[in-house]
């Protein structure tokens, strides 16, 4: 896989939106110079990336004559609001949806959650990758050039079966969140579903679509109000996407496709910006449900305890005027659920310091991970930092591989790349 030619961006603005804008002035909280842990100074060799395997995806297989002229295809895989003119999902898309994985979450009767989805049927999509044979003769499918340059390695089409590596192997899975207005196979977390499969996890990462529900993006008086107005949207839209996780884990892993091949008790996590948010709210964090309290107010939204360990990518945490999950972050209070958040320094959407309050507060193995100068965004430059601080954890906490639990035990850095450092461990 070629490395970017520039920067590459994954994470937009989430809960950003008016409360900084017009309530407080957001500050660059730079934590370059606190001295980190004890104990933790070995440097590591970043692992190959991408890993051994060749990779292979599940079939998602568009229509793109159907977009309109100089329509953004981005549209359809981010979600656009459900309305009669505007209204976009990748199931309008589908060129063979009976050979595409999709399911379909109820939301709860809970107006206070899910606002005006509150008993509603919403359709997910779902992509899998996984390791597959060196051999694999089936092509690679591009994603409607010019627009962008993704090309869905060895993808299935029709009712074709996945060709996995080794057909007697189970192989562990990793559920993947993307951020907000983001997708499984928008360039940057694209990249990041084949580093993971190619490294042996069967990646299972469903399209969120969060702009049907939630639409953060502001840039003016107006769009502030309607963002204000509609507040129990932004928390449906948080909320569901734990609920999609777990369906389309419930789906995979009973698929007769799928199920033979795959560990049910080998079960991580990752998820990048609000992705991050998600893994823990998959893990039974308590969800901010109040806005103009200060969060005070917060529930728990599901507890899904298949997973084993998450990782964060800049997770999001919340913002100092409005914590992610509930004031000074008491949703998080006990969680026990394994998590390595890696944050940027100079990251003003998912800010290191609501990182360090929130990871502070679990029970379980917990460590936080600091990239000198990173801003909310990823580039090819650091993916050798991320990559093997998450494949390291994962390999400790969900494959139980010895190695690489004594490597993270020590482990202070990663060499090359951007400078990094334990911060909370």
């Amino acid at each position: 896989m070629a490395a970017a030619s520039k920067p590459v961006r994954v994470v937009l603005v989430p809960l950003v939106f008016f409360l900084c804008a017009f309530l407080v002035s957001c500050s660059d909280d730079d934590d370059d110079d606190q001295p980190g842990p004890e104990g933790l100074t070995e440097v590591v060799q970043p692992l190959p990336l991408p890993g051994p395997y060749e990779v292979a995806c599940s079939n998602v297989t568009q229509d793109f004559t159907r977009l309109e002229a100089d329509e953004d295809v981005t549209n359809y895989w981010e979600g656009l609001p459900a309305d009669e003119d505007t209204g976009r999902y990748v199931t309008d898309l589908l060129a063979d949806p009976d050979n595409t994985l999709t399911v379909t979450v109820t939301a709860p009767q809970d107006s206070d959650l899910y606002g005006g989805f509150a008993g509603q049927e919403v359709e997910f999509v779902v992509l899998v990758c996984y390791p597959t044979t060196g051999d694999n003769p089936r092509p690679g499918y591009p994603l409607n050039p010019p627009q962008t340059d993704v090309v869905v390695p060895h993808m299935q089409t029709g009712p074709e079966e996945p060709l996995f590596a080794d057909e007697s192997v189970r192989y562990p899975v990793v559920a993947f969140s993307h951020g907000y207005m983001g997708s499984p196979i928008t360039d940057d977390y694209f990249y990041a579903v084949s580093v993971l499969a190619s490294h042996g996890y069967v990646v299972i990462a469903p399209f969120h679509g969060d702009l049907r529900f939630s639409n953060l993006m502001i840039e003016d008086l107006d769009d502030a109000l309607a963002v204000a107005s509609n507040l129990e949207n932004f928390t449906a839209m948080q909320a569901l996407r734990p609920l999609s996780i777990t369906a389309a884990l419930d789906l995979v892993l009973a698929h007769p496709q799928w199920e033979g091949h795959l560990d049910e008790t080998q079960i991580g996590g990752f998820g990048a910006s609000m992705g991050g948010e998600t893994m823990l709210l998959l893990g039974g964090a308590g969800l901010t449900t109040s806005f103009f309290d200060l969060g005070s107010s917060w529930e728990q939204i599901t507890l899904d305890e298949r997973i084993l360990a998450a990782v964060g990518y800049v997770p999001y945490f919340g913002q100092p005027v409005l914590p992610a999950f509930g004031q000074d972050q008491d949703g998080l209070e006990g969680l026990d659920l394994p998590f390595l958040g890696i944050s940027g320094t100079a990251d003003t959407t998912a800010p290191i310091t609501e990182a360090e309050e929130g990871i502070s507060r679990l029970a379980g193995t917990r460590r936080l991970v600091a990239l000198s100068g990173v801003t909310h965004e990823f580039d090819e430059e650091w993916a050798g930092d991320i990559f093997t601080w998450t494949l390291t954890f994962l390999d400790a906490e969900v494959r139980g591989d010895q190695e690489a639990i004594d490597r993270f035990s020590t482990m202070g850095s990663v060499e090359g790349g951007v400078d990094d450092r334990v911060v909370l461990d």
